[in-house]
């Protein structure tokens, strides 16, 4: 029997509604709309493609989008000073710097100088700290939606094999850390771990997250596992794929024949990490409106 294709879309749409819901609540009581800012530098097509998509569902769901637009050129002192004006913004609930950064621009202290209570990516060090010590923190988007996709698959994973691969503080990190806080029992492993394929076999949930095209194959997954991939990965059209098609780090045709669940590449864990940010920042404005009093 083939396995069940977790359908990505319709659950961001789903989450989505239920975010602006909240979001019209929270202005019903404050009298203001909730606030995101996305800052892009640069003109990195795909960014260029994410950014338009963010700043689109972000007014969907009857949020404010403030939108800042840098050349690639810009100095990190004005990237600085921007953030600092962010942070320093009332109507700013969230903060997104949209990565990657164009050289020689280092996203380490530009994440460092966002406010952790505005940060929607989860990036910041507190936030990351916060998660490891299981403690309430903002926490990345893609592993928020990738969890939300797990628990709606299996519900309890109490007890379960989980196997992250890919050990990325964006992905792979945090989203072991949530496994591990609904009490599953987590293994990572990453490029450099051995027997990776009698490894991943043991997994009944299996996240992959390495950025490698079809790097899993079936006789990797255990029968019966969810498979989880997060990987987006552009095949080259120079090698005779059509118009560089996308796959994930699954390859999805083998994993369809022995997987009991699993998300498509796109249409999958994609989808989720915009209805995260718009939920972080719904979160983070609550959590800032509480605070003031």
């Amino acid at each position: 029997m083939a396995a069940t294709i977790i359908d990505g879309k319709a659950e961001a749409a789903r989450v989505r509604a239920l975010v602006a819901t909240d979001a019209a609540a929270f202005e019903a009581a404050h009298g203001r709309k909730v606030g995101l800012a996305v800052v892009l530098v640069g003109s990195d097509p795909a960014s260029e493609v994410y950014v338009g998509s963010k700043v689109r569902l972000t007014r969907e769901a009857g949020m404010e989008s403030f939108e800042h637009r840098l050349p690639a050129d810009t100095a990190e002192a004005d990237l600085l000073a921007l953030v600092a004006q962010l942070n320093a913004d009332p109507a700013v609930d969230g903060i997104l710097v949209q990565l990657p950064l164009p050289a020689p621009l280092d996203a380490g202290p530009v994440i460092a100088a966002i406010d952790p209570e505005k940060d929607v990516d989860g990036l910041h060090p507190e936030n990351a700290g916060r998660l490891m010590a299981g403690l309430p923190g903002l926490v990345p988007c893609t592993p928020l939606g990738a969890m939300h996709l797990i628990s709606r698959t299996l519900g309890d994973v109490t007890g379960l094999n989980a196997v992250v691969l890919g050990r990325s503080n964006l992905v792979g990190k945090p989203v072991a850390q949530l496994l591990l806080g609904a009490n599953a029992t987590v293994t990572m492993a990453h490029s450099r771990t051995r027997e990776l394929p009698a490894l991943c076999r043991t997994a009944d949930i299996l996240v992959a997250a390495v950025g490698r095209p079809n790097l899993v194959r079936g006789d990797w997954i255990k029968p019966g596992a969810t498979v989880i991939d997060v990987g987006i990965n552009r095949l080259d059209p120079r090698e005779g794929e059509a118009k560089g098609r996308l796959v994930g780090d699954v390859c999805f045709d083998e994993a369809l024949a022995v997987a009991a669940a699993l998300t498509p590449v796109p249409g999958g864990v994609g989808p989720m990490t915009i209805a995260f940010l718009l939920r972080n920042t719904v979160t983070a404005a609550t959590r800032r409106q509480a605070a003031a009093k």
